[in-house]
Order: structure tokens, then sequence, then C-alpha cells
């Protein structure tokens, strides 16, 4: 962690067009953190990571001006999931929490935008499992997730799409998690 820089100290909130200009940082944090792991990661183009922050759908962590993670939220199958991705927190901001503060404010914006919405994530990660776990998620089925084709296409750029594919859409590498207002506590 950046010594000059104390983890309180950074900022999480939800990003507008005035934040435009990380676009790109974003997008190669992610595809190094892609590799790096070696886990599926599903791409987006600069156009829609900006369209989220244009429409008060993405959160950013600055460290000052210096970016330190970033998530975003999308709706499919007519509102009723909101999923949870990209989430990604600069190495050098790991293991301060920051991915858990980042995490909590894409739940809480997904909670106010749609608060009958059912919010899901997949991940590969034990870190995003534990601190869904902690946000009230569960782990579930891939069938319990939503069944909207243009969420799964989403999918077709993670390495493992063809593990996707083989199984039809019932097993992959990734961990489904979800949120069901109707059944789970929000802590």
């Amino acid at each position: 962690m950046n010594t000059d820089i104390a983890v309180e100290d950074i900022t999480v909130q939800i990003a507008d067009e005035k934040y435009l200009d990380y676009v790109e940082t974003i997008l190669n944090t992610i595809a190094d953190a892609a590799k790096v792991r070696g886990t599926g990661i599903a791409r987006r183009s600069p156009e829609y990571i900006a369209q989220k922050m244009k429409e008060g759908k993405a959160i950013i962590a600055l460290a000052g001006e210096e970016f330190a993670g970033f998530c975003y939220i999308e709706t499919w199958g007519n509102k009723k999931f909101v999923a949870n991705s990209g989430l990604i927190v600069v190495d050098k901001f790991r293991g301060h929490g920051l991915a858990k503060r980042i995490k909590r404010k894409a739940f809480e914006l997904s909670r106010q935008r749609y608060p009958n919405a059912k919010i899901f994530g997949l991940t590969t990660g034990l870190a995003v499992m534990k601190i869904n776990s902690e946000l009230g998620y569960k782990p579930v089925t891939f069938s319990e997730l939503t069944d909207d084709d243009a969420f799964w296409k989403g999918c077709q750029s993670c390495v493992n799409y063809d593990i996707l594919q083989r199984t039809n859409r019932k097993h992959c590498l990734c961990t489904g998690m979800l949120f069901d207002p109707a059944k789970d506590e929000a802590p």
C-alpha cells in the first residue's frame, strides 16, 4: 500500500461523467489482473464502462487523484436482476478492505435504485465470495440467476466460456451468488 495515503483517505463514490478520464486505466487494471490470476474476467469496451459512469451505475475509488478501484452495476431480465460486476482493486491498495467498501457501495446503489431486484454476481475469487456472504448473498446454481441471454453473452470474452457452453449454462469455474430481497436480510 502507498504509505503516503491512509486507507480512510481513499474515497469510494458513485462515478459520473467527470471520471471518464479513468476508463482506460480501469480497463487496463482489469486486463492486467486477469493475466496475473489466469482466471476468467469478462472484458468490457471503453464505451460500455463510460456509459456505466454516465448512467450513475459505477463506483470508483480514488486515493486523491490516483485510481484505486472500481465496480459497476447492470440490470437484467427487465430489472428483476442486478449484477454487480467488474470489481477491481489496484494491487498496492489491496489487503485493507477497499474491495469490501467498493462492493458495499455497489450493493447500496443496487438496493437504492432497484429495491425489489435480486442482486447477483459471478466470481472465482474467495475474497469476493467472503464479501458477498457478508452482504447477505448466498451461493446458488446458475439456474437461479438471470436467464437473460444478453448477460450470458458477456461471458464470451472469458477464458472459461467453453465450460459454460458445454454445460448449457449450468456450470462454470465461477460461483454464482445471489441476494434476494424477498428472502435475504441486508446487513
